[in-house]
Order: C-alpha cells, then structure tokens, then sequence
C-alpha cells in the first residue's frame, strides 16, 4: 500500500506544479496529469480566463493531449490525477474518455461531481464508472486554492475601496 500511495503523491506533484501554472497567470490554480504505463501523456491546468473558453479546464486539456499522445479518444489503462474534485463537465468527459482510475487531491463542495455534489464518476448507470482515490495530498492541493482565494478577495477589497476614493484632476491631467 505504501508503494502505490508514493506513486500517487509523486504524481499529484506533478499536478500541483500545472495547478501553479495556473496560478502564475492569475486563474484559478487546478492541475491535471494523466498517467500510462508510469509516463506521463497529458498535462493541463486551468485557463478559462486566459483563453477565454469555458472549456479550457484543466482535465479537458490533459484529456486533449493524452488522446493525441495514444492515437485514441479512449484512454483506457490510463490514471488521471487532479488537485481538485472534478466539476460535471469535466467528471463527464472522464467517463467519455473511458478513463478508469481517477485520484482526487481535494473535494469540491460546491461543484463537485466526484462524490461531493454529484458523484458521476462511479455512477452504475453509465456503461463505464473510474474507480476513485480521494485526499492525495489534500493538504497541499486544498491550500494553494485556499491562498488563490484569500488573494483574490483581498484584491477585490482594495479595488473597490479605490473606486470609492474621489479623484481629482489637475490642468496637468487634462492636457
């Protein structure tokens, strides 16, 4: 047991250092990676805001890139880590991807589909469900959102106290 959960850590690593490319432009930092044969084939994070696509999530990137690599939308045999549960979309292209172990950093309340909210993942009515691991590095993959958020809010505070203050402009100013 201890082999496979240091297999899991060493490769939700690698998703927590796409989730910090994420955060380095400014979005939200999620990180994905997908795993075959002990290589990885797929890497993504999110850019939503960057790209200006609400498809620019990170799986759905990882997704893209493994099949490319494989030659096949199916990635059967395949293991896709991510730092945060999965949202509907992205819990819904897995199971489309045929993908059939999915190992989780930590959950989402609010969207999660991984068995927060939804649990699509493991859902018997589908012809194909992953089987799931859940809190790999929970810890790590829950406070580099928790520090994103605390930024972001604080960002937001100060630029709305700015817009508040009255401006006042100079014969300079007007040219």
């Amino acid at each position: 047991m201890a082999g496979i959960k240091n297999v899991q850590e060493k490769y939700m690593r690698s998703a927590l250092e796409q989730a910090k490319k994420a955060l380095a432009l400014g979005e939200v930092p999620i990180g994905c990676v997908i795993v075959y044969e002990g290589k990885i084939i797929g890497r993504g994070y999110n850019r939503r805001n960057t790209d200006k696509n609400t498809l620019a999530h990170a799986e759905i990137t990882a997704i893209k890139r493994a099949s490319k690599k494989m030659g096949d939308w199916r990635l059967e045999g395949c293991t896709l880590y991510v730092t945060l549960e999965p949202c509907q979309m992205c819990a819904g292209a897995i199971i489309q991807a045929r993908i059939p172990e999915v190992v989780m950093g930590c959950m989402n309340p609010k969207a999660g589909c991984g068995g927060s909210v939804l649990n699509i993942l493991e859902m018997p009515q589908f012809n194909h469900q992953a089987a799931v691991t859940r809190g790999v590095l929970a810890q790590e993959c829950s406070q580099i959102l928790k520090q994103f958020f605390t930024q972001l809010r604080t960002r937001n505070r100060q630029e709305k106290e700015a817009a508040k203050e009255p401006h006042f402009f100079t014969n300079a100013d007007l040219g």
